[in-house]
């Protein structure tokens, strides 16, 4: 098969592919509408978030056989009409769930140890021990939603920590030795810490908002590696000043470009100045002392950047096989 690359990833992907006999198109530097004039040519597409797969791509190309996406959500992609046309689709969460759960894990001891805080003071001549004491994460009860391949890497994490890890899900059945399933009504009434796992789709968009906040029986830690638009900012921040969230560590921000690339619009992405068009939620988030905020780089680590490209090649190459396989 002719696949077309849009986006740059680790070189095993390709060489794997090439290995199995498909032949690889470097597209990088084209634009979405370059390659849309030339889609028609191409029987498979490796995409990151550089631009949207919508319907009008889709029919560009009437010999697509699948498209992949180097990465855990297919959110860039009309998953519907895709699938109407016989289109694959392949995703590689197994290839950054351990990434994520590590940083989900980094981040709430951090926030639990003011570790960012005592950093910048110490670094100031500031020393403020008592200010800076911190809370332990023995015998608290951790509640995860979503417990898919980024919730269960999470729970992994947490099994070595005397801590009880709950989860809720859409879908029944699936506790395993690490965390066990729970309605809402315990998940509300339990949880000391709150971690997303969850993709972006119609059903989970601004999902945690004041009223979500509000259901909650005590003051709980909130952590967010999944998406963005998962949560409304502003609401988060009216709950930070009222002590409902205790502390928060933010991986991706409602505000995010769907690229990932950038959020700040002026050249070197300073923030803080007047001019820059930084909604205030965003603003104040920014400068709390009991937030962690990083830029989307949850899976995003030396190892998952492998990984992840082993992933979607070994997927390609069991559904369509080796050299020409694809066309059969």
């Amino acid at each position: 098969m002719i696949i077309l690359h849009a986006d740059t990833n680790h070189p095993t992907l390709m060489r794997k592919l090439e290995e199995a006999g498909h032949h690889n198109i470097e597209g990088y530097e084209q634009t979405r509408e370059e390659t849309l004039q030339n889609q028609h040519l191409y029987d498979g597409i490796v995409i990151r978030s550089r631009y949207k797969i919508d319907r009008e791509f889709i029919d560009a190309a009437p010999n697509l056989k699948f498209i992949a996406r180097v990465g855990a959500g297919l959110e860039s992609i009309d998953v519907e009409y895709a699938r109407e046309r016989g289109i694959k689709l392949f995703s590689a969460p197994e290839g950054n769930r351990n990434a994520v759960g590590e940083h989900s894990l980094g981040m709430l001891l951090s926030l639990f140890n003011r570790l960012n805080k005592a950093d910048k003071e110490v670094r100031e001549g500031l020393w403020q021990r008592e200010e800076n004491r911190g809370v332990e994460l023995d015998g608290k009860t951790v509640g995860l939603i979503g417990y898919g391949n980024m919730g269960k890497a999470f729970a992994k994490k947490l099994k070595g920590f005397d801590v009880d890890v709950i989860f809720y899900d859409i879908k029944d059945g699936i506790a395993d030795e690490n965390a066990r399933q729970v309605d809402y009504d315990e998940f509300f009434e339990k949880a000391d810490v709150v971690s997303l796992h969850v993709p972006w789709t119609e059903e989970t968009d601004q999902m945690v908002n004041r009223e979500f906040i509000g259901k909650f029986k005590k003051p709980f830690w909130f952590i967010n590696t999944a998406r963005g638009k998962n949560a409304v900012t502003a609401d988060l921040v009216e709950a930070l000043k009222e002590g409902k969230i205790l502390g928060a560590g933010l991986d991706v921000l409602e505000y995010e470009k769907s690229s990932f690339e950038s959020l700040f619009s002026n050249p070197n992405n300073v923030a803080v100045r007047a001019a820059d068009p930084v909604p205030e939620a965003l603003r104040e988030l920014m400068f709390m002392p009991h937030t962690i905020l990083s830029p989307h780089v949850a899976g995003w680590t030396v190892e998952s950047h492998q990984k992840l490209a082993e992933v979607i090649a070994d997927k390609i190459i069991a559904e369509f096989g080796e050299g020409d396989a694809g066309n059969k």
